[in-house]
């Protein structure tokens, strides 16, 4: 994979946050932190458009005809068949 260096600017507070998750052993270096904050924000993106498509999808479906009792049923049977 191709890499592309970038040049950022941050305040001497952002610097030292970055200095001391350096020292704290979890990261060696500041890209491998910064990367891994791009990592996490993708993440973070893309679970909050798939649970915005899933609102979306509710909102779509219109009002159901179903009891909340039915619904929980339902809910509970797919967690165990998932978590058997």
């Amino acid at each position: 994979m191709a890499t592309v260096r970038k040049t950022i600017t941050l305040t001497e507070k952002l610097a030292d946050w970055v200095k001391l998750q350096i020292s704290s052993g979890d990261f060696t270096n500041d890209s491998e932190y910064i990367r891994d904050l791009v990592r996490r924000d993708q993440d973070q993106k893309s679970k909050l458009l798939a649970l915005k498509e899933a609102i979306q999808e509710g909102l779509d479906s219109g009002a159901s005809d179903r009891t909340v009792s039915d619904i929980w049923a339902e809910a509970e049977a797919r967690h165990n068949a998932k978590n058997g």
